[in-house]
C-alpha cells in the first residue's frame, strides 16, 4: 500500500509539473503570436500612412503640371490673329486706346493724338510717362500706369524696341498712339502671363518728362552714356 501511494503520489506531481511545462509553452507561444499580430499591424500602419503621403505628394504634382498646361494652352501663339477693340473698362484717368481692328501691324504704327509743345525725346533718353497697353488679339488691357495711380520712369533704350523706335522725336506734353508688331515687341516668347507669343501690342503714351543722357569721358579718351533717372516706378513695358 505504501509504495502505490508514494507511485500515486509521484505520478501526480510529474503530471502537474507537465501541466505546468505545457502551461508555460502555451503562454509562450501565445506571447509570439500577440508580438507577431502587433508588428504586422504596425508594419500596415507605417505601410498605409508611406502611401497616403505618397499619394498627396503625386496628386499635388500633378496638379501644378495641369494648372501649367492649361496656363501653356492659354497662351497659345497670338500669329496671325486679327486686332480687336479695346474691351473691359479703363483705368480712372486713362484715354481709350484707338486699336486699329484688323491684321495686325506688321511694321510700326506712330500717330500723334495731341502734339507735344515740349523738347523732342532722344532714343537714350530716360522719360517718364503715363501709359495704357492693350493686346492686339484679346483688347485686354495688360499693363497701365494709370491702374498703379502713378507714373513710370526708365531709360528709353531699356524697353522694348517698338518704344524705343516709336518714342524718339515725340515732344514733351504729347500723346502717341503705338502699334507694335510681335517682333519689336516680346516676339515668340510672349510675356506671360498677359502677353501671348507672337502678340501684336497698342499702347497710347503720355510723356510727361524726358531727361538727356550725360556722357563721361573715361581713362583712355573713352565716351559713355548715361541717363540721370534715379528711380523706376514700374517694370519697363
Amino acid at each position: 500500500m505504501g509504495t502505490e501511494k508514494r507511485q500515486r503520489q509521484k505520478e501526480g506531481r510529474q503530471a502537474r509539473i507537465a501541466a505546468a511545462e505545457a502551461a508555460q509553452k502555451h503562454s509562450q507561444r501565445r506571447r509570439k503570436y500577440v508580438s507577431f499580430l502587433v508588428m504586422a499591424v504596425a508594419v500596415l500602419a507605417l505601410f498605409a500612412l508611406v502611401s497616403h503621403f505618397t499619394s498627396k505628394k503625386s496628386s499635388k504634382v500633378t496638379a501644378s503640371g495641369s494648372t501649367t498646361t492649361t496656363a501653356a494652352a492659354a497662351l497659345a501663339s497670338a500669329k496671325g490673329k486679327s486686332c480687336v477693340a479695346t474691351k473691359g473698362p479703363l483705368p480712372k484717368g486713362a484715354p481709350a486706346v484707338p486699336v486699329q481692328v484688323g491684321p495686325p501691324p506688321t511694321s510700326l504704327v506712330i500717330k500723334d493724338l495731341k502734339a507735344g509743345a515740349g523738347a523732342a525725346v532722344a532714343a537714350t533718353d530716360s522719360v517718364t510717362v503715363n501709359y495704357i497697353g492693350v493686346a492686339c488679339s484679346t483688347g485686354k488691357i495688360f499693363d497701365s500706369s494709370w491702374s498703379r495711380g502713378q507714373t513710370a520712369t526708365f531709360g528709353l533704350d531699356q524697353v522694348i524696341k517698338g518704344w524705343t523706335q516709336g518714342l524718339a522725336g515725340m515732344k514733351v506734353g504729347g500723346e502717341r498712339l503705338l502699334g507694335i508688331p510681335s517682333d519689336l515687341a516680346y516676339g515668340t516668347a510672349g510675356s506671360p502671363p498677359s502677353i501671348a507669343p507672337d502678340e501684336a501690342l497698342w499702347f497710347v503714351v503720355d510723356m510727361v518728362s524726358a531727361t538727356p543722357a550725360t556722357s563721361t569721358t573715361a581713362a583712355g579718351g573713352s565716351t559713355t552714356s548715361t541717363t540721370s533717372a534715379a528711380t523706376t516706378t514700374s517694370k519697363a513695358p
